[in-house]
């Protein structure tokens, strides 16, 4: 998935087991969609927890993040219990929607790759970021194309 596809609408459980649309989601605003390996690890706390630290800059850009992992609920509400996020955490456990976004890693024990796409309320992608290591530069780099788009 690149910057001008359009995502077809999805729905999985986030960490309180609440169902979750996309398209409700959009209705509020931008999504900043980012996948991360594994709750708990720590490569995965140190980027949503810069999400969760930059939530002001995101709601003043009407945005709102949301991690996607393929951990089920409950560990997800585990990393959300710890962490205190303030944003949804959702469950894909069978990797159908990390298919959908082209993320979802085949012969290797980490689930998907480390990806952030920028949806406008349009359901089209904005922008991508793609960087295995660099932790921050998802979170800083959504702000980016946010501030460039309203620009």
């Amino acid at each position: 998935m690149d910057a001008g596809d359009l995502v077809d609408d999805f729905e999985l459980p986030d960490q309180d087991g609440t169902p979750c649309r996309l398209s409700d989601l959009l209705a509020k605003g931008p999504v900043v969609l980012f996948f991360y390996p594994g709750a708990m690890t720590k490569g995965c706390t140190a980027e949503a927890c810069h999400f969760r630290d930059l939530s002001a800059q995101f709601a003043e850009a009407g945005a709102q993040p949301v991690g996607i992992s393929a951990d089920a609920v409950e560990k997800q509400q585990q990393f959300d219990g710890l962490h205190g996020f303030g944003f949804p955490l959702l469950s894909d456990t069978d990797r159908t929607v990390a298919e959908q976004f082209g993320v979802r890693r085949r012969l290797v024990p980490v689930a998907v790759k480390r990806h952030t796409f920028v949806i406008g309320t349009d359901s089209r992608v904005i922008g991508v970021i793609r960087s295995e290591l660099d932790m921050e530069r998802h979170a800083d780099r959504a702000l980016e194309i946010l501030a460039d788009r309203a620009a």
